[in-house]
C-alpha cells in the first residue's frame, strides 16, 4: 500500500479552518480505514527533519534508523517509534549490496515530518514496525529528485523480495517556504544558525528553548495567515505547481517527477516543496514492490495552513 501526505505544524494549531477542512479530515479518515484494513506487517517511511535530529554539521542524504524516537514539536507528537532493527540492518546490506550508501542511525531523533502523519493515519506511533527512512533535501546542494527516484526504488525491490503487507508513507510538501522558522543558510539570526549547524551541542538555544521558540513563532505564524500579514506570495504557495505535480503523481508518472529540478521548485514553489522528495521515494518504492498507481487523491490551497495541501494513497487489490 502507498501514501503520501502533508505534513505542517500548523495543520492542528490552525488559526482558521481552511473551507477545505471538513473534505480534508474525511479523506484523512478514508485512508486510516484503509490502513487499518490493510493492516501492515511493516511500514516503511521517508521523511524531512526541521533541525530536530539532523544539523548542519552532519547532514546525509539518507539515513535509515534501527532505533528511533520522535520528539514533541508543535505539530507533532513524542515518543518512540517500533523499529524492527534487523529488517533495517538488512535493508542496509542490500541497499549497499546494490549500490547506494546510505548512513544509519541506532538513535535516530525525528519531528512531526514523520510524527504527525504516523500517529494521524495509524493511531500511534508505535502502532505498526516503522523502518524510518530520513532524506536530506532542503540543504544545498540539493540531491536531484532521480536520485531519490532510484532510492526509492531499490528500497520497494528489496521489500518485494520479503513478501508481506508493506505500507510505503511519504511526508510532506506540497508548495510552501518555512523560512520563517528555517532559516535558509546564511539568512539566519545568529543564535539560529548556531542551533541549525550544531543543535543541542551548540550555543544559541537548549533543547528546551528551541522547541519553545518554534511553537511560538508558528503561533503567531497561523495568526498572520488569517490576518492577512503573511500572504500566499510570502509562503510561495502555488497552486499550479501543486496541481501539475499531483497530476503526475496519480498516473504513477515517477519519471516525469524525476526530470523536476530542485532549484526550480525552491524558486517557485518554496523550499518546502522539496519535501517532495519523500513522495517520489515512496512513489518508486510502491511501484517497484508490485504496486499501482494510487486511487484516490485530494489537494486543497490551504494558506491557513501555512502552504498547499496534498494527499494520495492507493487502496490494494
Amino acid at each position: 500500500m502507498l501514501a503520501c501526505v502533508s505534513h505542517a505544524p500548523i495543520i492542528l494549531i490552525r488559526a482558521k479552518a481552511p473551507e477545505e477542512e471538513p473534505q480534508i479530515l474525511e479523506f484523512y479518515d478514508r485512508c486510516t480505514r484503509a490502513i487499518r484494513s490493510f493492516d501492515p506487517d511493516v511500514v516503511v517511511m521517508f521523511g524531512s527533519d526541521h533541525f530536530a535530529g539532523f544539523f548542519l554539521s552532519a547532514m546525509p542524504a539518507f539515513c535509515v534508523g534501527f532505533a528511533a524516537r520522535a520528539v514533541d514539536d508543535v505539530g507533532g507528537f513524542g515518543g518512540p517509534l517500533a523499529v524492527p532493527a534487523d529488517a533495517a540492518k538488512l535493508l542496509v546490506g542490500e541497499l549497499r549490496a546494490a549500490g547506494f550508501d546510505p548512513a544509519i542511525s541506532y538513535k535516530m531523533t525525528l519531528d512531526h515530518a514523520f510524527s504527525q502523519p504516523l500517529k494521524r493515519l495509524t493511531g500511534a506511533l508505535d502502532r505498526y514496525p516503522t523502518i524510518p527512512i530520513f532524506i536530506g533535501a532542503l540543504v544545498p546542494p540539493f540531491i536531484s529528485i532521480e536520485r531519490s527516484r532510484a532510492f526509492g526504488a531499490c528500497v520497494g525491490h528489496q521489500m518485494r523480495t520479503r513478501g508481506g503487507r508493506v505500507l510505503f508513507l511519504g511526508s510532506g510538501g506540497l508548495s510552501h517556504h518555512p523560512t520563517r522558522y528555517y532559516p535558509l543558510i546564511g539568512e539566519g539570526r545568529p543564535d539560529v544558525a548556531d542551533w541549525q549547524m550544531s543543535g543541542p551541542r551548540g550555543h544559541g538555544f537548549t533543547e528546551e528553548q528551541w522547541f519553545a521558540k518554534l511553537h511560538s513563532d508558528h503561533v503567531d505564524g497561523a495568526a498572520m495567515l488569517v490576518s492577512g500579514a503573511r500572504t500566499k506570495e510570502d509562503i510561495r504557495l502555488n497552486p499550479e505547481f501543486d496541481r501539475w505535480f499531483m497530476d503526475r503523481f496519480a498516473d504513477g508518472d515517477v519519471e516525469a517527477l524525476s526530470r523536476l529540478s530542485p532549484e526550480d521548485m525552491l524558486a517557485r514553489a518554496g523550499l518546502g516543496s522539496l519535501e517532495l522528495h519523500t513522495w517520489v521515494a515512496a512513489l518508486a518504492a510502491h511501484s517497484a514492490a508490485g504496486g499501482s498507481p494510487p486511487s484516490q487523491s485530494i489537494y486543497a490551497a490551504t494558506l491557513e495552513y501555512g502552504g498547499g495541501y496534498g494527499m494520495a494513497f492507493s487502496v490494494p487489490s
